[in-house]
């Protein structure tokens, strides 16, 4: 960390990845809390040295900043008071600013099998997350979450006792090897018997461990009649949801749930939702004598592998239901489960590590989903080759993770795909201004957006030329400048308000929720 960052941060406050702390005599005792929420959000810095005062924080110094120091390190490395090492030894120093003393601490992210990174020995009630600027403790589901993701064994292979050939819906399987046989007419699996189908599918299993026979997570789910997925998941939920009408009163305009009228699984579920998903999108294609898709536009393969990553990634032991969400100005996608890869090597592509591979490789064989990591790459591709904003992913521990398309189509649409989330996020991002005002900051934005590296100077004047008739948020100035929040944040944004440059809308609460920038009017 520049010190001239950490300066701006002591301006601001604290946030979602920036604790102070005082600890001028020893070490503060809380900072385990802030450790484990930290690593098992999204990392953070602990500055320890630091006075608040009525919201305004001051350099006060240490007195024993090498004691301190090492007795960070001996709790650290001691699995008695932590359960993982998380930090390592360059990610703590001592710096000195206008003579005192100071600790910056930085804690990285967990990967998944890291987590959860826990304090007192006690995973259930010595679990943290971050949560704007503070910690708090994980529920119990989270826990467990996070326990299920350490492993390397595939979540949908597992065997469901007493779950056998008469659970899964005779129909589903043809309509299935009809699709199949369409795409490859002679593979050899086609001559198998439906229980030899399923095992070459990885949807029917003897484990060699237990002995035990039947059917996996995989097979059920994806074959099975609706009343036996419930009796083995009492939390299975799939919902699809249109909100298109401007009558608050009107929940929802469309619906395709769990209502008895259809068998329920994730084969079935995945025509019915795409069809809707893509039938009015100002985007020509044909079908071919099988209801294919031929000669599709990337963005309709873009929404296809969404579709498919929502079902094939989700965590299907957790309590938390599918929810997909289509209405005017956009599209919701939420599942449960993390990220089992990071952010950065999402975007980079290449890496496909899924919590389900049975699944995958079922929707794989007729022709559905990727599986070298190139799912994501596409929607990046399809969203560039109709110059609509950067697709962005963001990733919360307890609050989900989640990615947001917005696409200046007549309307700005927004594609938002949450993970391990309670509920669609209220708090949008998204301009609700006339598409010629947003095409207006795109075209100003665009020597930006269509570069990589630029000058300090070129991206500060561009901030400041969008926020000159409105306060924008920084989710908002992300989603034009095709960067990312932090980077925004930590490079500009928080330099630009201390210089004057830009006033806050909330500048009583710097860490607002809904903070916003406007340019200073003076300049």
């Amino acid at each position: 960390m520049e010190l001239e960052e950490l300066i701006v941060r002591l301006n601001l406050g604290e946030d979602y990845d920036y604790e102070f702390k005082a600890s001028q005599d020893k070490l503060s005792k809380d900072i385990w809390k802030t450790v484990s929420a930290f690593a098992n959000t999204s990392g953070g810095y602990i500055i320890l040295g630091v006075t608040e005062n009525k919201h305004d924080f001051q350099i006060s110094g240490i007195k024993n900043s090498i004691q301190q120091k090492k007795e960070f390190w001996n709790n650290h490395n001691n699995a008695e008071k932590l359960s993982v090492p998380i930090c390592k030894e360059s990610d703590v120093t001592i710096t000195q600013i206008e003579d005192k003393e100071i600790i910056i601490i930085e804690v990285p992210a967990a990967n998944r099998i890291q987590r959860p990174v826990y304090i007192n020995k006690n995973p259930i009630n010595g679990t943290y997350k971050r949560y704007f600027d503070g910690d708090h403790q994980c529920s119990q589901e989270e826990v467990k979450q996070m326990l299920r993701d350490q492993g390397n064994e595939a979540q949908d292979s597992q065997v469901l006792e007493n779950f056998d050939m008469n659970d899964l819906d005779p129909e589903t399987i043809k309509v299935y090897r009809q699709r199949f046989s369409n795409r490859e007419l002679d593979h050899a699996w086609l001559i198998l018997n439906d229980q030899e189908l399923m095992i070459q599918l990885g949807g029917y299993k003897k484990d060699r461990e237990t002995e035990t026979e039947g059917l996996t997570i995989a097979g059920l789910l994806m074959f099975g009649k609706e009343r036996s997925i419930l009796d083995a998941f009492s939390h299975y939920h799939l919902d699809y949801q249109e909100k298109l009408s401007n009558d608050p009163e009107q929940r929802w305009t469309y619906r395709i749930t769990l209502d008895g009228k259809w068998e329920a699984n994730l084969f079935n579920f995945y025509p019915r939702v795409y069809n809707r998903l893509v039938y009015d999108l100002a985007v020509p294609f044909k079908l071919d004598q099988d209801s294919i898709r031929e000669g599709e536009t990337h963005v309709h393969e873009a929404l296809r592998e969404v579709l498919i990553n929502n079902l094939i990634h989700a965590d299907n032991l957790s309590t938390k239901p599918i929810v997909i969400l289509k209405i005017n100005d956009g599209f919701s996608f939420s599942n449960p489960g993390r990220l089992r890869i990071t952010i950065s090597q999402l975007y980079e592509g290449g890496i496909s590590e899924p919590r389900n591979p049975n699944l995958q490789k079922m929707f794989k064989m007729i022709g559905l989903g990727e599986k070298a990591g190139s799912g994501f790459a596409k929607i990046l591709r399809a969203w560039k080759e109709q110059q609509w904003l950067r697709p962005l992913v963001l990733e919360k521990s307890g609050h989900g993770r989640w990615t947001e398309y917005s696409l200046p189509n007549n309307s700005l649409v927004n594609i938002s795909y949450s993970v391990n989330s309670d509920h669609l996020d209220d708090n949008s991002d998204h301009l609700q201004d006339s598409s010629d005002h947003f095409q207006k900051l795109v075209t100003i934005a665009t020597p930006i957006r269509d570069s990589g590296k630029v000058s300090k100077q070129l991206m500060e004047e561009t901030i400041l030329k969008l926020c000159q008739e409105q306060y924008l948020t920084q989710q908002q100035l992300a989603n034009i400048l095709n960067r990312s929040p932090h980077t925004l944040r930590a490079n500009y944004l928080t330099s630009m308000v201390k210089n004057d440059l830009l006033i806050l809308k909330y500048s009583d609460t710097p860490t607002h929720p809904h903070q916003s920038y406007i340019t200073n009017p003076n300049l």
